[in-house]
């Protein structure tokens, strides 16, 4: 026996709620989801979110650029999140800029808010740190963790807010080539983790490998003990900041 089918006329609504479901005919906002159909982009809530890329404007790219601007002004430069070859550029650049400033003789501040980095980075700004003819005070917030102290140990002023936590914890690496410029490549990290930690043990006045095991238990200092341990020299208040 033959079975009509329906075709809808022009003053059939084919979206009205209730009629037979049509395959292949996304639902509206509004109306209920049937198994099988597909997903409306009005109504998928996993629908992809639109995101900034690198090579897009950035909306608040002008404002950041402006406060940075402002802290260059009052000799303050800010190293946040992870410091890698790209970003240790930058800081170097800032730190240049201002020791280049032969009529300033107040301190660099070098803000660190939860610092964390890559150790050829930091052995690149160690560098810079070393060489400045002003003088650098290193203020840090948050936790400052892993080679990220080779900064703070790299500035004569040392100084943490009353959060800051410093997490002495092993440098880590990875790569990957011949076994020959492995090699190479290992004997040239040993080299930068013993400036790294011999940096630690002359501002401390501690064994370096005093401070290699306390980097392999993993040794977290409060702003107190931080001052003990002589990481660094003082606590900032609200007297002081």
């Amino acid at each position: 026996m033959m079975t009509r089918a329906h075709i809808p006329g022009p003053t059939d609504d084919p979206f009205r709620p209730g009629q037979p479901f049509h395959p292949g005919r996304p639902s509206l906002p509004g109306e209920p989801f049937r198994p099988g159909e597909p997903l409306s982009p009005l109504r998928d809530p996993l629908a992809p979110t639109r995101i900034w890329q690198p090579s897009e404007a950035d909306p608040q790219a002008d404002w950041q650029a402006r406060l940075h601007e402002q802290l260059l002004a009052k000799r303050i430069v800010l190293a946040a999140g992870i410091l890698d070859d790209r970003a240790a550029t930058r800081l170097s650049a800032q730190l240049l800029t201002l020791d280049a400033d032969a009529d300033a003789d107040e301190p660099v501040r070098l803000e660190l808010q939860n610092l964390r980095a890559e150790l050829p980075a930091v052995i690149t700004v160690m560098g810079i740190l070393d060489v400045m003819r002003v003088r650098v005070h290193a203020c840090a917030s948050g936790e400052t963790a892993g080679p990220a102290l080779g900064l703070l140990a790299s500035c004569p002023l040392r100084s943490g807010y009353p959060n800051a936590t410093f997490a002495l914890t092993e440098p880590s690496m990875s790569f990957e080539g011949t076994a020959t410029a492995v090699a190479a490549r290992e004997q040239q990290v040993l080299r930068m983790m013993d400036t790294f930690y011999y940096r630690l043990a002359e501002v401390t006045g501690r064994e370096p490998d005093e401070i290699r095991e306390d980097a392999r238990r993993g040794r977290v200092l409060t702003a107190a003990q931080a001052i003990g341990y002589g990481l660094i020299q003082d606590q900032i208040t609200r007297e002081t900041s």
